[in-house]
């Protein structure tokens, strides 16, 4: 639709609503007591997301029953910025000049902006439905959408019942602004001298991650004990099984050459086990240190001396970032216009970045890439959900902002943003998990990333090519064609890119059963597989 056209019929569906007189606005209207997410903890025992059982709720909601109430409460209380923004508004709608429109649109864009910062400014106390609305959907008006778009809207589950990182703008505005989880800067965030318990939790939630990341320690070097021991008694059934020296019943014969073997095998893993021991012992005292300090942190953190203070100024820096990332999920040439409109909005039920939606496609990935949320972490590999935050915007591709806390490498998520209103979500799902793998095997590989692993068989084979332009940006593209077509047989990829793949980001098992009768080229793969593995360097 030509951008002239987009609101030739606005007008009437808004009937009188663009005359109303902004200060006449009430400010008493309900708030909303409904809670937000309770916990971002990583759960590391988790090894799928849950299924999906209900999607939509049985009884709609009635907050966008009266648009007309619902505008006024949106712009309500927000200062001069509303009065900008409903005057823009009156200005865009009524135009009839598509020059003057040109004028208006962008001045809308960047007002609209600014107004939402001081909606954001109240996410982490109470907002009443409107506002809450306006964060997580850019729903200003409801007229902006045609009545089946509303009703849409209006089932949607609106709590996080199944317990997952996926949060809308404004919950996690709330959780940054309340201390649940840091702001997502890639610098140190000042916080002010008096705020002593955002302190607190940034040094609770550092020990956190050392405790979890040494308990995950302990389990494994527990397990690794466990084996030895099982190695070893084994070795030694072999070694006192005896049999009779020839007819004299009462005497053994000398030991035989397995059992021979099986004492040199027994003296190795003695060894092992006492090296192991120690290392158990380092790890105990390191364990009970961490646990140590996490109880002082949490003792200081529920002290009554400190009372909850809410972080304004991480609101705020939040709020860019997401204004920042909007834009890089939009791209320069899409649409930025940020207001939910149906003239712009085109996306069918099932690609619409709503919770359950989003879980649904993390599992299909998931079912492909089995390590796609796997973080390595002192040889010990941790099944990672990253926080999802579901930006409202008309964006097609999905953004990883930080593969996970420098605080807390241990157990930390890295945090993706995906739009809202995509063409296709899969596809935009795929953009940011590519981006999170990137960029957690570049940090896995550090100052030799163009040299090792994932990113450096990657980068030798863009070398090789001779290709321009950002080489992430090749790799996304790449990773979105391995899980929609390699995945399904179809090659669409380099030989050597293929073989990378394959090797760093595998198939599960029950894909590639299915690819190794579909050609030759994937095989071959699957022998390579059975080779390493034969000879333990899988």
């Amino acid at each position: 639709m030509a951008q002239e056209d987009v609101f030739s019929d606005l007008e009437a569906r808004l009937g009188d609503d663009m005359d109303m007189n902004i200060d006449d606005f009430m400010s008493d209207t309900e708030e909303d007591d409904s809670a937000g997410p309770e916990n971002s903890a990583v759960d590391l025992s988790a090894t799928t997301f849950p299924e999906i059982t209900k999607r939509f709720e049985s009884i709609p909601h009635k907050f966008f029953a009266e648009p007309a109430a619902y505008y006024k409460t949106a712009l309500t209380d927000e200062g001069d910025i509303a009065h900008r923004v409903h005057n823009l508004l009156q200005k865009l709608i009524t135009a009839t000049d598509p020059k003057d429109r040109s004028v208006f649109r962008p001045q809308l864009i960047s007002s609209f902006w600014e107004f939402l910062r001081s909606v954001a400014r109240k996410a982490p106390g109470k907002l009443v439905p409107a506002k809450k609305f306006l964060l997580r959907y850019n729903i200003l008006h409801p007229n902006f959408i045609k009545d089946e778009t509303r009703n849409f809207f209006a089932k949607l589950v609106t709590e996080n019942e199944l317990n997952q990182p996926i949060y809308y703008v404004d919950e996690w505005l709330k959780a940054v602004g309340t201390g649940v989880i840091n702001a997502s800067t890639t610098d140190e965030v000042k916080i002010a001298h008096n705020n002593v318990k955002m302190k607190v939790k940034q040094l609770l939630e550092k020990a956190c991650g050392k405790l979890e990341g040494s308990r995950a320690l302990l389990r494994a070097k527990s397990q690794e004990r466990r084996d030895l021991e099982h190695a070893m008694n084994k070795y030694m059934e072999v070694m006192l099984e005896h049999v009779p020296f020839g007819t004299l019943d009462s005497v053994s014969a000398v030991y035989g050459e397995s059992q021979r073997r099986a004492f040199v095998e027994v003296q190795d893993i003695i060894k092992d086990l006492l090296k192991c021991d120690r290392e158990l012992n380092t790890l105990f005292r390191d364990f009970h240190q961490a646990d140590a300090d996490v109880k002082s942190l949490k003792d200081k953190a529920d002290s009554g001396d400190n009372d909850d203070v809410l972080d304004l100024q991480a609101v705020d820096s939040e709020f860019d970032t997401i204004r920042q990332a909007a834009k890089m999920t939009v791209g320069r040439q899409g649409n930025h216009y940020p207001i939910l409109a149906s003239e712009y909005f085109q996306c069918g039920p099932n690609d619409v970045a709503f919770r359950e939606n989003v879980v649904t496609m993390l599992a299909r990935v998931e079912s492909i890439d089995p390590e796609a949320f796997f973080r390595v972490y002192k040889n010990k590999a941790n099944r990672i959900v990253p926080y999802v935050v579901l930006v409202p915007s008309y964006g097609d591709t999905g953004v990883c902002w930080e593969p996970f806390d420098k605080r807390n490498r241990a157990t930390s998520r890295g945090r993706i943003f995906v739009p809202m209103y995509p063409k296709n979500l899969y596809v935009a799902l795929l953009a940011a998990v590519a981006d999170l793998r990137w960029q957690v095997a570049k940090e896995k590989a550090s100052y030799y990333w163009m040299e090792e692993g994932l990113t450096g068989q990657y980068y030798q084979w863009y070398l090789s090519q001779k290709l321009k332009g950002e080489i992430k940006g090749y790799f996304i593209q790449d990773y979105i064609l391995w899980m929609t077509k390699e995945a399904e047989g179809v090659q669409k990829l380099d030989k050597t890119v293929r073989s990378t793949f394959w090797r760093h980001m595998p198939f599960s098992q029950e894909v590639k059963d299915k690819l190794r009768n579909r050609s030759y080229v994937y095989q071959e793969l699957c022998q390579r597989d059975a080779n390493r593995a034969a000879s333990d360097g899988y």
